[in-house]
């Protein structure tokens, strides 16, 4: 069964890696790919019971994972509507590409510590869309915010969801976390930043064209586009804040505040015609979102939770544990697998490995699993939340991203880790 499982999965990813070639769309692939998981899975065991219990813990989480993003896209598009990212294009000035590349890196790096890296990748990613016409060079942008989110992510207990779990684990203290990882994230972000800009000098903004959208852009007045940015940002900064507050998962406090959103909308356009406040409405909104994204995200979630719940990843940590023996290359390595396989599964799996007794909070092994956890998947598009969130929003393929931004993440990534151990050990 589990030699059956591990090559179903890997056929599903390679597939999924070669959507363009196979010319079959990775939404597909991916629900084929856990629809077999699971029959083979529950197929192979008789306590049937099990199964459907841990499918239905699976699709627990899966679905506050896919409610929050709904949700935060919704919120995205809305803000978009209302042309209420103008707010921040109109005062970006700069002509020069590399200028725009470091503010868009240090932004995404800041704010994906304050709201959490997918949030951040959605938010972004729309934003160079509002300054950048050529996709050549949007692609690049959206690579770099990949890198900068999941960065910014790793140093903060709220930014990316496995620093979120060793934080309410008690593996970590939030201001040890925020010191001990901050400047190899740092270092994270700037080495591929620098890199890359290096490759874009000389280049000059391209924006889009800056007249009427759809005939739409002349129907939201200066208030309407200031309330509902300052609305839709609000909102999203005060889930992390919600969540802290009521200790309820992140996607209640995003679908509260979508409620909310779509009450103000209402109220705000409630004289206009039916027709002039359309393309407005939250309605119009959850119609303009990607749900093939969506499809493809329950799919890959789903199929990862196969590996699981049949102990093929914890079973890989005690190999790793008991042939390498060093924490710092197993960590190192689970990092990059991270890459591959959703980290939050290896995560759990390293949580339940080493004993609270012999690591206590804010050891060495801990902040750099967060470390190396939370910035480990931007290697691959999709082995990342925020990866998988901009494959959809830009439609990156996936040997483009191998190409052009993995050798860039992996300069990163051993970057931040020589960064952390040196610091480590000048302090302890």
């Amino acid at each position: 069964m589990l030699t059956a499982i591990v090559v179903v999965f890997i056929i599903a990813y390679a597939a999924i890696a070669l959507e363009h070639p196979l010319k079959v769309n990775k939404s597909a692939t991916a629900l084929i790919g856990t629809g077999l998981l699971w029959t083979i899975y529950a197929m192979s065991t008789s306590d049937h019971h099990l199964v459907t219990e841990q499918l239905n813990e699976s699709l627990m989480s899966t679905a506050q994972i896919v409610f929050f993003l709904m949700g935060a896209m919704t919120i995205v598009e809305v803000v978009d509507a209302h042309n209420g990212f103008d707010v921040i294009t109109s005062r970006i000035k700069t002509t020069s590409l590399t200028s725009l590349l470091w503010l868009i890196g240090v932004v995404t790096f800041f704010l994906s510590a304050m709201l959490d890296n997918l949030t951040t990748t959605i938010v972004m990613i729309s934003l160079i869309k509002k300054l950048l016409d050529k996709h050549d060079d949007r692609l690049f942008f959206a690579g770099i915010i990949v890198i900068s989110a999941n960065a910014g992510g790793a140093w903060s207990p709220i930014g990316d969801v496995t620093t979120t779990m060793l934080w309410i684990g008690g593996q970590i203290t939030s201001l040890a976390i925020m010191k001990g990882v901050f400047i190899a994230s740092l270092i994270n972000m700037i080495v591929p930043l620098a890199i890359t800009s290096w490759f874009l000098r000389g280049r000059q903004v391209v924006g889009p064209i800056r007249l009427s959208e759809h005939g739409h852009r002349d129907r939201t007045t200066p208030f309407e586009q200031n309330l509902m940015f300052a609305m839709g940002l609000g909102i999203l900064v005060c889930v992390p804040i919600f969540k802290t507050v009521t200790h309820l998962p992140p996607f209640m406090g995003i679908l509260f505040g979508l409620g909310i959103l779509w009450l103000v909308g209402e109220l705000l356009h409630s004289k206009k015609e039916d027709e002039a406040k359309e393309h407005l409405t939250l309605v119009r909104a959850l119609k303009q979102i990607d749900m093939s994204s969506i499809v493809f995200f329950i799919g890959i979630l789903l199929a990862v939770a196969t590996l699981e719940h049949t102990h093929i990843l914890t079973n890989l940590a005690g190999w790793l544990n008991k042939t390498v023996g060093r924490e710092d290359v197993i960590v190192t390595i689970i990092g990059m697998v991270s890459a591959i396989v959703d980290n939050v599964p290896l995560v759990a799996a390293s949580m339940g490995m080493y004993n609270m007794a012999q690591y206590p909070p804010d050891s060495f092994l801990w902040e750099f699993m967060a470390y190396c956890a939370g910035t480990g998947g931007s290697i691959l598009i999709i082995g990342s939340a925020a990866g998988v969130a901009a494959m959809g929003l830009e439609k990156i393929h996936f040997f483009w991203y191998v190409k052009r931004i993995s050798g860039l993440a992996l300069i990163g990534y051993f970057g931040g880790i020589a960064a952390y151990i040196i610091q480590y050990k000048l302090i302890h």
